[in-house]
């Protein structure tokens, strides 16, 4: 599956979320499921709906029999937010901002860590791209078969999507297969030296694995 990219996505390092994506199809087809569009839907709220983002949330919800998300989406749309949802230029600048206040303040220590493991994750293949959201940063191919996260003020876990394989013991479990999660195991990255040839090695099945 090729990076999907909009016409800021080269000046980033990361890519657009599949999310969007569908979020954006979902957009598209809103005529047809509902009657209006999206801007038809924005503007009869700001003319006839309450004030608040949440009695707008419940106006459309018992009004217009809206889902819970739609609802909530339009509703966080009609007070100025949510763009990136629905945007790729819009998250792409959003990703940047989740990363820089992810790795702020007390855990900023941690961000020659997180940079290192994004830089390996992309380098797995041409399909690798990162999609961050507001407290982690997942490495996609067709699915997610990595992720970054600053777990702590002095570590980062880096999660790996290995199925029901049998791992060594520093591979902790998550617990993930039982679930049906995606990501199953992971490292404990507490410096750089932790990135070592065994993480690299198992970073490299999951990819494989989704390849």
């Amino acid at each position: 599956m090729a990076k999907t990219t909009t016409s800021k996505a080269k000046k980033s390092i990361y890519s657009v979320h599949p999310g969007v994506l569908m979020t954006q199809k979902w957009m598209a087809e809103l005529k047809q499921k509902t009657g209006r569009t999206l801007d038809e839907w924005l503007k009869l709220i700001k003319e006839e709906g309450p004030p608040t983002e949440k009695e707008r949330r419940e106006w459309l919800k018992t009004k217009y029999g809206l889902g819970t998300n739609t609802a909530w989406w339009f509703a966080e749309r009609s007070v100025g937010k949510g763009e990136e949802a629905g945007d790729g230029d819009h998250y792409l600048q959003a990703a940047e901002r989740y990363v820089a206040e992810m790795f702020s303040g007390k855990k900023e220590p941690l961000r020659p860590i997180y940079d290192a493991l994004l830089k390996l994750g992309l380098s797995m293949g041409k399909e690798a791209k990162a999609c961050p959201c507001q407290t982690i940063v997942p490495l996609y191919c067709n699915h997610v078969f990595a992720q970054i996260k600053p777990t702590t003020q002095t570590r980062v876990d880096f999660g790996l999507a290995l199925g029901n394989l049998k791992t060594p013991k520093r591979l902790i479990d998550t617990g993930g297969y039982a679930k049906k999660d995606r990501i199953t195991h992971r490292f404990e990255i507490t410096s750089l030296t932790d990135i070592d040839d065994e993480v690299k090695r198992w970073l490299k099945v999951a990819y494989d694995r989704d390849a």
